[in-house]
């Protein structure tokens, strides 16, 4: 026996396999429950118990860590049929470490300890699959103040910083904070690039330059030069982060708070990831800043101002006029953290 805290984790994508894989060598016992095999062959080799359902992989567990993609499949894992209220009791707690509505987040921990006793800790993540193999994790926990400091049995393995933001839901608005400025810093940087490259400057030198000055930034290090260099090696889903954008909004609103810079790398990013020509990317991160003077205005579409790059359309901003350039255009796949 290892003396570890046990635990179960529900939902092995990306995110999952690497919370997993992280508490494993750490010497947690570990149960994982996924609907694709392969994801729970892969992490069975490395020690872990496959469970049947999250009823099963809770059962025996002290900690369940849920990683999903929605309040929906959260719900869905949680409360529906196998799901892990059924073995749910007083003395365990859920780890809820998707990106998820705040307020959803309140309705679900409150049904969980009214139906089984079991607290509920939101604890969303910064820092993606990279920081969660080595256990340097950002994570911003939201609920008792008593559960949240118990979470640290399991989320000591994960974390280099983890910080109670407030009760339950709080994490999650945490979360949604940290996407927008997330975003905003991709377009800065992004613009910033252009702007140096436009005047002449070696972009990919930027980083250094900046380093330890009031622009200096995680984003800047790490993909400024990339930036620079073209590199469109995709590092994550622009999926989650249309949604966590979108979240944040939806949560604005209700609040009646403006969010203008938000609004508009949503769209931005929105163009990227419709349906269609362009369907190709949605899998994939976008830089959503326009390199606007690297390609020619098509001739062949003057009406709509659609862009071609590369073998891909990138669809206009509302503020395209016949044979103007869009203001914010949508542009090759790019290299974007992973935003889980």
């Amino acid at each position: 026996m290892s003396g570890k805290a046990t635990v179960a984790v529900v939902g092995v994508g990306i995110m999952g396999t690497a919370i997993a894989t992280r508490l494993l060598e750490t010497k947690h016992p570990v149960a994982v429950f996924d609907p694709d095999a392969a994801k729970t062959a892969a992490l069975a080799a490395k020690g872990a118990r496959v469970a049947t359902h999250p009823a099963d992989a809770a059962a025996a567990s002290d900690f369940v860590i849920t990683s999903l993609n929605s309040a929906r499949i959260v719900r869905i894992a949680v409360f529906g049929k196998d799901g892990v209220a059924e073995t749910g009791a007083a003395g365990k707690m859920l780890i809820d470490m998707s990106s998820i509505d705040p307020a959803a987040t309140r309705a679900m921990a409150s049904e969980l300890r009214e139906k089984t006793g079991m607290a509920w800790v939101d604890a969303p993540l910064s820092g993606g699959a990279p920081k969660a193999l080595i256990g340097k994790l950002t994570v911003m926990a939201g609920g008792d103040a008593a559960d949240v400091e118990r979470a640290r049995l399991v989320m000591d393995s994960l974390c280099a910083n983890y910080s109670h933001m407030g009760p339950s839901g709080a994490g999650q608005t945490t979360k949604l904070v940290n996407q927008i400025l997330c975003a905003l810093s991709f377009q800065a940087v992004a613009e910033a690039v252009r702007l140096a490259e436009a005047g002449g400057v070696d972009a990919a030198k930027l980083p250094a330059a900046l380093a330890g000055g009031r622009a200096d930034s995680a984003i800047l290090q790490e993909y400024g030069a990339k930036m620079a260099r073209r590199d469109y090696t995709p590092t994550g889903s622009i999926v989650n982060m249309l949604k966590d954008l979108e979240g944040a909004q939806a949560f604005a609103a209700a609040e009646r708070v403006p969010l203008p810079l938000t609004a508009a790398i949503t769209d931005s990013i929105a163009y990227g990831t419709v349906p269609g020509p362009i369907a190709s990317i949605r899998l994939f991160a976008v830089s959503i800043v326009s390199f606007v003077n690297e390609l020619p205005i098509p001739s062949s579409s003057p009406a709509t101002g659609n862009i071609a790059i590369g073998s891909i359309k990138a669809l206009p901003t509302r503020c395209n006029t016949p044979n103007t350039r869009p203001l914010i255009q949508v542009s090759r796949p790019f290299a974007y953290t992973n935003f889980n």
